[in-house]
């Protein structure tokens, strides 16, 4: 996956997530709903984030950015831990 496509991605992801909370301010969707997809959502985004980052940190350092694949979301979620 390329930056171009990562990039899509992130911005797919936000198109839903504004649509999603468009829904649940039509009362389409419960807010329940709505929670259970924005963690999907802002999961989804982290690891693209992540990915994107550790691809221009490979580019950086002279390294092939191809080489890089997108963490599990436990892994992305936990850096901190």
């Amino acid at each position: 996956m390329d930056d171009k496509t990562v990039l899509g991605r992130i911005h797919e992801l936000v198109d839903e997530e504004h649509k999603l909370r468009q829904q649940v301010g039509r009362g389409e969707i419960s807010t329940d709903d709505e929670h259970a997809r924005l963690r999907e959502l802002e999961e989804g985004l982290d690891q693209c984030w992540d990915l994107l980052r550790r691809r221009r940190a490979a580019r950086e350092a002279g390294n092939d950015p191809n080489a890089e694949q997108a963490h599990s979301v436990s892994e992305v979620e936990n850096y901190y831990q």
